[in-house]
């Protein structure tokens, strides 16, 4: 099933939705206000939910408070939560933006997954448009899939990891490049590099992805264009670390509270021809094989958009639908 977030004025958590298959028609729930919530009694709720998805799809509207879907209404589908991990797990990805800032790949590259905290009380939503404080910070966009969790114990292992996976997503990670190497080199995180991220507007359960979830992978390509140009098609299949990994990995030492949303870090092939999902790839590229940077970061009106279509050519997530907007 498909879940989404109105934006509302009552609320920060907005107004939670039931999404048809088909991304046209939505549904009001009266037994729970927000998704936040939902996936706290995530086991309470999802019968209801499923009815409803169900009577959507068959266009059985006289049973369920349907309206047709307007993109500009849908915030991400949590607008905050708890919890906001983001990892690294396509080791291509790392090797070239290590290479761009001329700094040494890490020992643990194949055996422990890159991971940091983001921020979590503000998400942007799909159609909102980045903020940009100064051009010299490099906005860029990161392209990524992500799972959202019910409750996870400490110590849960990968085997059984996916048993806590309630609903897919799809991401766009803001970075902020130019702040990234000074940051990292005080040696303690992100903070200022890493503002907002978006999520595209539905949410969907992994029995929505058929035979294309398997593994703790999504076997299916996201497709970024910038500026309405085609600019990456990476398959997210090519996970080094999956999400099983990644879920036993931030639970190692820590609860993880429902609502955590986990991040694959970005969508990355080794084929150049399946582009890239982030411009900070691009331009790692363009030094290898030109010599020098030749594409700028992000800047005033720039346009980026997000989409992953199923086997079927049906978009699972809605889309990211983005520019820039200089403050």
């Amino acid at each position: 099933m498909k879940l989404g977030t109105l934006k509302s004025n009552e609320s920060k958590d907005g107004k939670l939705v039931v999404v048809s298959k088909d991304n046209k028609k939505a549904a009001h729930v009266d037994t729970v206000q927000n998704l936040i919530t939902a996936l706290e009694n995530w086991d309470k709720f999802t019968p209801k939910f499923k009815s409803i998805y169900e009577s959507l799809n068959s266009g059985d509207f006289n049973k369920v408070d349907a309206f047709d879907v307007e993109p500009k209404d849908f915030h991400s589908p949590l607008p905050r939560t708890w919890q906001w991990l983001d990892g690294s797990a396509f080791i291509h990805h790392i090797k070239l933006v290590r290479m761009a800032r001329n700094a040494a790949l890490p020992e643990t590259l194949e055996t422990v997954p890159l991971m940091y905290q983001g921020c979590s009380d503000n998400f942007l939503a799909p159609t909102e448009d980045i903020p940009q404080v100064d051009f010299a910070h490099g906005t860029d966009f990161e392209g990524e899939v992500g799972v959202i969790l019910k409750d996870v114990p400490m110590g849960t292992k990968a085997k059984d990891a996916l048993d806590y996976v309630a609903l897919i997503v799809l991401i766009n990670d803001v970075s902020l490049r130019g702040l990234i190497p000074a940051e990292l080199k005080q040696g303690f995180g992100f903070v200022q590099s890493k503002p907002a991220s978006s999520f595209g507007p539905f949410a969907v359960t992994p029995d929505e992805l058929g035979s294309d979830w398997k593994n703790g992978r999504i076997h299916l390509p996201l497709s970024v264009s910038f500026n309405g140009e085609f600019f990456g098609k990476a398959n997210a299949k090519e996970m080094f670390f999956s999400f099983s990994e990644l879920i036993e990995h931030a639970a190692k030492t820590r609860d993880l509270a429902a609502g955590t949303i986990i991040g694959s870090g970005t969508v990355s092939n080794e084929n150049p021809e399946m582009g890239s999902s982030c411009l900070a790839e691009k331009r790692m590229l363009e030094k290898i094989n030109k010599g020098e940077f030749k594409t700028p970061f992000m800047k005033h009106g720039d346009h980026i958009e997000m989409e992953m279509l199923d086997s079927n050519n049906q978009s699972l997530f809605g889309k990211i639908n983005q520019k820039v907007k200089a403050l």
